[in-house]
Parts: C-alpha cells; sequence; structure tokens
C-alpha cells in the first residue's frame, strides 16, 4: 500500500473535463482498462514540460542484471563516477561464501563495470581523504545469530597468563578449556596470548596479566553447558606451572542472539586506478562506525560494534592520513551509539546532530551536542523535540556552509519500535548558546529519509517510511513513502516534488551527480509487498531531476584551474558572466543507513568580470576541509551549471 502524503495526482487533475469524462466512460465498460487509463494519464502528465518545471522528474536507470547488486554504500567520486558497495550485502551465504561485491556506474556513459572487492566491507564506515580518496574502514567478520540457530552454548572467554617468562603463547583454534562443572568448550579462532607484564606502583612491583579474548562454543549441544555467572575455566593440555598461571575466565556461556562482529581492516579506494588499497588496520575492530575528517585531513573513527558483537564504550581512534595507519585515541573519549551523525564545524569541532543508527544504550551518547576534539569537552544542546526519536533520522549541514546550521530530520524509536516521527528541528551553531528550533513538518512521519543538498541551497528529501524497516504503521501493512519534497531554507518550508515510484527505507542511499541530478538505490524492507516476510532487497535505480534543469538555458564553466587553495581569489570562464549570482563548492557524497557526513555546500563570493567570474575561496579549513569539491555556477534564476571538478587545498 502506498502512503500518500499530498493529494493524488488524479486529485490535482481533477479540474480536467476531459480526464474525468474519460475516466467515467471506461468505469462503465471494464474496470482494467479504468486502471490502464488512468496509468497512461499519469504518465502524460509528469512527462509535461510545465509539470517538470514544478515538480521535476523521475526516470528508472536501465541495470543490465549482472550489475544488480545490493546497495549498501555509495560514494561519488571526483572521476564523476559513482561507487555502489554491497560487500556481502546483507546476505549470509554471501558472506559464507566469501562473495562481496562492488560496482562503478558512470552516468557519463551509463555504463557499470565490475570492482575486485576484497573483504566484507558491508556495514564499515568511510569518508574521502584530501587525495580525493575514500578511506573504508571495520566492515563485518560474522553474522549474527538468532537464538532458535544457536545450539551450542557460547561465549567470549577471556585467555589470562600471569606467568612473566616464557613470552606470547599461541593457543589454536580447537583448543579445549573445561567448567567448573565439567563441560567443555573450544576456541573459534587461533589467538596469541601475550605474556605478563611487571610494573612499579608506589615502590611496589605488580604483575598484570596478559590477556587475549576469543569466542569458545560448547562441545555438548543443548541448554547443559550453560553458565550464567562469571567463573574460571582450565585450559586442558598444560602442565606445570602454566596449569597454574594459565586459565580461562568468562562472565557467561549461553544460546542468547550472537550479534555482528565487526572487522578491522582498512582500505582506501583509489578513483584512479578503480581498486580498493589495503593500508593499516583499525586499533579495534568495528560495525557500523562513523568515520569523520578533521580540519587537518586525519580522521576520527567512533563507535561501532566489536568483533564480539558489543559495543565499543567511547574507545575511539584516528587514520593518520600521510602514514595511512590508525593510532589509538584515548584524549577523546566520547560514547555514541552506531553511526552517529558528526558534523564537522567551521571551528573545527565536531557536531553530533542525534542521528544515529540504533545499536547502543537507549540513554548514554544520544544527546545531541558539541564536541570539542581539542580538549574532549562535549556540550549538550537542548531544544530538540521528540528527543527519544533520532534512530534512523538524518541530518544534514544546511547551505550554505556559512551558515552552519543543521537540520534533523525524521527518525524513530528505538530498536524495532513502530514510533516515528514527522519532526524537523534547525539549530544555528554560530549563536553563543545553540539550541534546536522547530522546522517545517514532514508530510508524513519518516525514517531513513535520504537528504540531498542541491546546488541551489536547497534539500531535496526521498524515500524512508514511517515503520521499522518499510514495515507495519498503523494500519499499514508496508509503510514505504513515496513523496518527495524540496526544502527551502529562504521560505523555511518544503515544496512538493514529484513522487518516486520505488519505496526506499533501510540501506537506501540518494547522492547529487555532477551534472544536478540525484541518482537514488537500495533498499532492504522487512516485508515484501502484501506485508509478509521476507522482504525483497530492491536492486532498482532511479534517478531525479530537480525543477531547475526545466527552466531553460543552463549557465556554462568554460575553464578554470583544477586546484585552488582556502583564501585565494581564482578566475573560472563563462560565456554569461553577468547572469552568474551563486557560486558553490559542493563535497560529494558518501553515504551509507542515510548517514553523510561528508555532503557540504560551500559558497563564493561572485565578481562578474569580462569573460569569466572571479571566486574567492574561504579560508577556514572547518569550512572548506582539503578535498575534491564540484563547482557549481548558478544564473539569476537559480539554475546550475553543470559541475567542474576542482581540488581545494
Amino acid at each position: 500500500m502506498r502512503q500518500r502524503t499530498r493529494p493524488a495526482l488524479a486529485r490535482r487533475l481533477g479540474n480536467s473535463l476531459v480526464a474525468v469524462l474519460v475516466l467515467g466512460i471506461l468505469a462503465v465498460v471494464n474496470r482494467p482498462m479504468v486502471a490502464a487509463a488512468a496509468e497512461a494519464l499519469h504518465d502524460f502528465t509528469i512527462n509535461r514540460p510545465d509539470y517538470k518545471a514544478r515538480y521535476g522528474h523521475w526516470a528508472h536507470l536501465p541495470v543490465p542484471a549482472n550489475f544488480r547488486i545490493n546497495a549498501i554504500h555509495a560514494a561519488l567520486l571526483h572521476t564523476g563516477k559513482v561507487l555502489i558497495i554491497a560487500g556481502s550485502g546483507n546476505n549470509r551465504e554471501a558472506f559464507e561464501a566469501g562473495t562481496f561485491r562492488t560496482v562503478l556506474y558512470d552516468p557519463a556513459t551509463e555504463k557499470f563495470s565490475e570492482v575486485p572487492t576484497p573483504t566484507d566491507v558491508f556495514c564499515a564506515g568511510h569518508t574521502f581523504l584530501p587525495n580525493g580518496n575514500l578511506l573504508i574502514a571495520g566492515g563485518t567478520e560474522r553474522y549474527e545469530v538468532l537464538p532458535e540457530n544457536i545450539e551450542h552454548a557460547y561465549g567470549v572467554m577471556k585467555l589470562k597468563n600471569e606467568s612473566v617468562t616464557g613470552g606470547p603463547r599461541a593457543f589454536a583454534k580447537g583448543t579445549k578449556l573445561r567448567s567448573q562443572g565439567g563441560y567443555e568448550y573450544r576456541t573459534r579462532d587461533d589467538v596469541i596470548l601475550p605474556a605478563a607484564t611487571q610494573m612499579k606502583h608506589g615502590g611496589k612491583v605488580m604483575t598484570h596479566a596478559g590477556e587475549v579474548e576469543v569466542f569458545v562454543d560448547a562441545i555438548e549441544k543443548g541448554n547443559a553447558p550453560i553458565v550464567t555467572a562469571p567463573q574460571q575455566y582450565i585450559v586442558e593440555g598444560l602442565t606445570g606451572a602454566d596449569r597454574r598461571n594459565i586459565y580461562g575466565l568468562a562472565d557467561k556461556i549461553t544460546r542468547e542472539k550472537q550479534e555482528y562482529g565487526g572487522d578491522k581492516e582498512s582500505y582506501e579506494f583509489d578513483p584512479l586506478t578503480e581498486r580498493y588499497v589495503r593500508v593499516g588496520d583499525m586499533v579495534k575492530n568495528r560495525w557500523y562506525p562513523t568515520l569523520a575528517e578533521l580540519p587537518n585531513g586525519d580522521v576520527l573513527a567512533v563507535s561501532g560494534l566489536d568483533e564480539f558483537g558489543r559495543m565499543i564504550p567511547g574507545d575511539n581512534e584516528k587514520y593518520i592520513a600521510s602514514q595511512k595507519r590508525w593510532v589509538d585515541a584515548p584524549e577523546l573519549q566520547r560514547t555514541f551509539p552506531t553511526y552517529p551523525a558528526l558534523h564537522l564545524m567551521e571551528n573545527g569541532n565536531l557536531f553530533y546532530s542525534g542521528s544515529n543508527a540504533g545499536y547502543g544504550s537507549d540513554t548514554v551518547g544520544r544527546t545531541p551536542g558539541v564536541w570539542n576534539v581539542r580538549n574532549n569537552r562535549f556540550t549538550e544542546v537542548p531544544g530538540l523535540r521528540d528527543p527519544r526519536l533520532t534512530e534512523t533520522s538524518t541530518s544534514v549541514l544546511l547551505a550554505p556552509a556559512q551558515d552552519q546550521k543543521v537540520m534533523i530530520l525524521g527518525g524513530g524509536g528505538i530498536g524495532e519500535s513502530e514510533v516515528s516521527t514527522r519532526r524537523t528541528d534547525i539549530i544555528d551553531l554560530k549563536q553563543p548558546k545553540p539550541r534546536y528550533q522547530p522546522g517545517p513538518d514532514l508530510p508524513a512521519p519518516a525514517r531513513y529519509l535520504s537528504a540531498v543538498l542541491l546546488p541551489d541551497d536547497t534539500v531535496f528529501t526521498t524515500g524512508g517510511s514511517s515503520g521499522y524497516r518499510g514495515g507495519r504503521y498503523g494500519n499499514l501493512t508496508r509503510s514505504d513513502l513515496y513523496n518527495a519534497q524540496i526544502y527551502r531554507p529562504s521560505d523555511n518550508a518544503f515544496a512538493t516534488a514529484a513522487e518516486s515510484r520505488v519505496g526506499r527505507n533501510y540501506h537506501a542511499e540518494a547522492i547529487l551527480l555532477p551534472d544536478g541530478r540525484v541518482v537514488t538505490m537500495g533498499s532492504d524492507p522487512l516485508y515484501d509487498e502484501a506485508g509478509k516476510g521476507p522482504g525483497t532487497f530492491e536492486k532498482r535505480i532511479e534517478v531525479y531531476s530537480p525543477p531547475y534543469l526545466y527552466q531553460g538555458e543552463r549557465p556554462t564553466i568554460t575553464s578554470g584551474p583544477q586546484r585552488v587553495q582556502r583564501g585565494t581569489t581564482v578566475r573560472f570562464g563563462t560565456p554569461q558572466p553577468a547572469r552568474i549570482t551563486k557560486a558553490r563548492l559542493v563535497r560529494p557524497s558518501a553515504v551509507t543507513h542515510v548517514l553523510d557526513v561528508d555532503q557540504r555546500s560551500v559558497a563564493l563570493d561572485v565578481t562578474p568580470k569580462a569573460g569569466g567570474v572571479d571566486l574567492s575561496i574561504p579560508k577556514a579549513k572547518g569550512l572548506a576541509p582539503s578535498g575534491w569539491y564540484m563547482l557549481f555556477l548558478l544564473d539569476d534564476k537559480q539554475v546550475p551549471s553543470v559541475a567542474r571538478w576542482v581540488r581545494v587545498s
């Protein structure tokens, strides 16, 4: 069932006497013909020039069958191509078979190509680096297992070594441990157990046991081997002092749900070679992390689930871009839910909007605020309405970035809650004491809403659903939203856009292309159209052309440098300099789970000159971080040019 939040198209055409007469006659003759006629009338109307000029236009993108993948992540590269990443694509069979996929789509030629994918980057984190490479870190080391599929009790075992001699000890996969009750367990992986270390504390020498964690599984099926309290375990096969010094500890051994486990591999995707390049491993395994670029070009990784499916409690790390390695960042201790939306501010701080993708405490780390990444001070901000409905919401740094305003849109309750919200709120971070203020309501409650900055400073919002993963909401068996809106900051209001024909909820993406269109893909519903499970991953791709593409001739950029520096003025050629009223540097998107902390639109001062325009590049690193941008020139009708790629340094 389609949930519509504005009058249906046929109703909007109700004043058309011809339409009424035709449909009335056909209704008497044949109901199937009525449906066919209504569809024909719909197609005729949405392709009329006046309709496109007011609402824009959707078109399906033909995708060859062998390139239809589960789009979990997507990013626009500075070559103009769209990187579409599935990894295992939320498909256990693909994961167990080691079938990981990535596809490149070239909008200029409408061609697709396959990219070798080295590991399961499903639910990794990513962000662009100053050199234009896409940093991709973390991903999936193991899939979740539901309780009904767990035959052998399992748990996380901590192997301990209290001996300072003998060096590290290797324990192979399948090493046996025995509980106090006599039940046996096997380790799942090979591990290296460090030796103990000695340190002086207040003049006394203290021994700190070496330790390593590993999953163990009970050898016997069923509930008998379950242990519900912390206990010490004997490592079988050890003799002498080793039998006394080396042992296992576990808080519990159960048949509870096993969560997804994070990976620690890290890659830079090179747009020029179109290949993943292995770089240093992360300090911690992470699944569902956020990667946020810092003003100096390094990257901060926060949150995520570790290799055992546990929330990482505020232990964050940095990627040193010049050295291609990760280092621990104990000076930046802060707990967030998974995939928190962190927006880089002009002053170099990070603003946490409150948007997130779900895993984590229902109370800790969910309050929005400004994070000073120089002294680790976090200042909460007030005013957000529906503060407990931020899961699966989206947020965006409104254009131009100089205004330092962030908008949060929609969201729902924690976990598989059926509650969602129409709320949008806006915060002005330039205020001495910033607080969220009410924005215009969405037409319907929405989770998983995609929000895309357009070059004319508006925000295109599309997709989403009112229910969890498109599921039941109120009396709806499917709650996908087909309506689309364009938020206009100058009016602080939404304008109606053409409706999509494809529902998109969980695991969906939307990205601005250099020609000004928006490409949308993905969606991973729980249920089919009849509201029964399981759902099927949506592999169709649509492209939306905003109304500004139907307003007549577009301005053009004929020349200009490929590299520009902050704090300088540069000239770009255009045959219509007197028409140019705006220039915008738009950072390309890297999006997953409606999280896109990369996109931003930076205003440039425009001075018309003979044969071109002079553009002033802002000085602040936090305003225009180093990297590749799409330069758009806009005329007096707010019609953008096709973008020219420039690199800010």
